[in-house]
């Protein structure tokens, strides 16, 4: 993927549910800011001279959205904020990348090339992230929650995660009354967390105020990662 080809347009939609309720966030009109640098492409794989990178098949208006030639771009974060949805995303990673998925921007669920590791942690695969101890560096203050299995797929191979997100919630003078919720999350068919609380946010978000709403956040900014088929459903 050279550098030069890079997205121009893409057809802009409308932050409006469809007949089954799903938003399609697959347009550049979803997100708050959409760096110029992300290509557009028919297909995606891991590069075969140097595999911690991806190379694109590229063709105008493809449905397959890749973080540009070096695999680093500011973060996709939506104009819209949401509370209790559905969610539904398909990524491929390159070798040894990094990315994540964040509800209401803070409350990660890790993506990460762990295919095939045992005992998985808080911050492999599938995993809530840790909460980052910023005073010395960025070591960790817990374990996260590790995902019940490791169900992600080596890297340059499609995988998907779904997710059902419960907020939390918040009494009339804003004081939080329960806690946010993964209701049940799967990759890649398999469930990775089942009820489980989210007692604060992730990584060194941990100690932003928390909120009833808030925007989906794509991590772009740690390494080569493609986007197809991204979209949320808000809760009736």
């Amino acid at each position: 993927m050279h550098a030069a080809l890079l997205l121009l347009a893409l057809a802009p939609g409308a932050d409006t549910p469809g007949p089954d309720g799903w938003i399609d966030l697959m347009t550049p009109d979803a997100w708050a800011k959409f760096d110029p640098g992300w290509v557009a492409a028919d297909a995606v794989a891991l590069d075969p001279e140097k595999p911690t990178r991806l190379k694109a098949d590229l063709a105008k208006g493809g449905r397959v959205w890749v973080n540009g030639a070096k695999g680093r771009l500011p973060d996709l974060v939506t104009k819209q904020s949401f509370g209790d949805c559905e969610v539904h995303v398909e990524f491929l990673i390159a070798k040894n990348s990094n990315s994540g998925v964040k509800f209401h921007g803070v409350y990660e669920i890790q993506i990460m090339d762990t295919a095939g590791k045992k005992d998985p942690a808080g911050n492999d695969s599938g995993g809530v992230y840790p909460r980052a101890d910023t005073a010395k560096g960025y070591g960790y203050l817990d374990k996260g929650v590790p995902p019940k299995v490791n169900a992600a797929r080596p890297a340059g191979e499609w995988q998907t995660l779904d997710v059902v997100w419960k907020s939390p919630r918040f009494d009339a003078a804003g004081k939080k009354t329960a806690d946010a919720v993964i209701v049940k999350a799967t990759l890649n068919g398999q469930v990775i967390h089942e009820d489980q609380p989210l007692k604060t946010p992730t990584g060194g978000n941990w100690e932003k105020p928390e909120t009833p709403t808030g925007p989906l956040l794509l991590q772009a900014d740690h390494g080569p990662v493609a986007f197809q088929n991204v979209r949320v459903r808000p809760a009736k």
